[in-house]
């Protein structure tokens, strides 16, 4: 793990601190810029320390506050040091936003156990131990705000996803629970479920699949990266309290 800190020389006791995985490319890097440009002091991690540095120059060119880090977050050892790391530096650490994971897609006919566990440990149980790192520091400060990006195919299922979908699922399921241990002790857990947004990860989708699904989707569009950060800036701010277990869906109305 390698830390590249990118900050103002103001102190930053007074900010929350949140980190987000998967921060260098897609919606995890959205919602890294959407919640330093909601005034907090962010942590990237991801694998590639290239576009974390593009990250980091961006959200610092832009007035923002963050630091990056070079982190496998499938390896778990890995994770919750760096975790640990974030909270011991800083004295503090507010907000967890679980976006990282894979694919391995295929029908399940053809899935090997390999693609199966593989997405599982990537897209559930890195969250779970983000999570249950991430609880300690967060009881300590009274505070703390639980993000997990799931996503409709863990609520309507998807053909060829069964990976991912039983992933997705489980992160719905996980995040109940954690909303009723942690509740409590100001601390929320919620999933933003997104549908079909422009990204990487569906941009390699055929023709024929997107030409089918848009019609299904009552705004008539795909989502965009911003759409799924601004709702992550609420959920993962002191004024959603009162918001806790659920599963919020920015889908344009796919899943309704």
């Amino acid at each position: 793990m390698v830390m590249i800190p990118h900050q103002k020389k103001e102190s930053l006791i007074e900010k929350r601190v949140a980190i987000v995985t998967g921060a260098s490319r897609g919606i995890g890097r959205a919602i890294a810029m959407r919640l330093a440009a909601d005034g907090r002091f962010v942590v990237g991690f991801a694998r590639n320390a290239d576009q974390l540095a593009s990250l980091a120059a961006e959200i610092t060119a832009a007035g923002g506050s963050c630091e990056v880090a070079a982190c496998d977050v499938g390896d778990g050892t890995a994770l919750a040091a760096a975790i640990e790391s974030v909270a011991e530096r800083h004295g503090r650490l507010d907000i967890l936003i679980n976006n990282a994971g894979i694919t391995r897609d295929g029908l399940i006919l053809r899935m090997s156990d390999d693609d199966f566990d593989e997405v599982l440990r990537v897209n559930l149980r890195s969250a779970f131990v983000a999570c249950r790192t991430a609880a300690r520091p967060m009881m300590r400060g009274r505070f703390g705000r639980i993000v997990s990006m799931g996503s409709v195919a863990g609520i309507m299922g998807n053909p060829g996803q069964a990976n991912y979908a039983a992933a997705k699922a489980g992160l719905i399921g996980m995040s109940k629970s954690i909303a009723k241990e942690l509740g409590g002790k100001g601390i929320t857990a919620n999933v933003i479920a997104p549908g079909f947004i422009d990204t990487d990860m569906t941009s390699v989708l055929p023709a024929a699949l997107k030409e089918a699904v848009l019609p299904m989707i009552p705004v008539k569009r795909f989502g965009s990266v911003d759409d799924i950060a601004a709702a992550v800036s609420y959920v993962a701010s002191d004024s959603a309290g009162y918001l806790t277990g659920q599963v919020i869906a920015v889908d344009g109305g796919l899943s309704m």
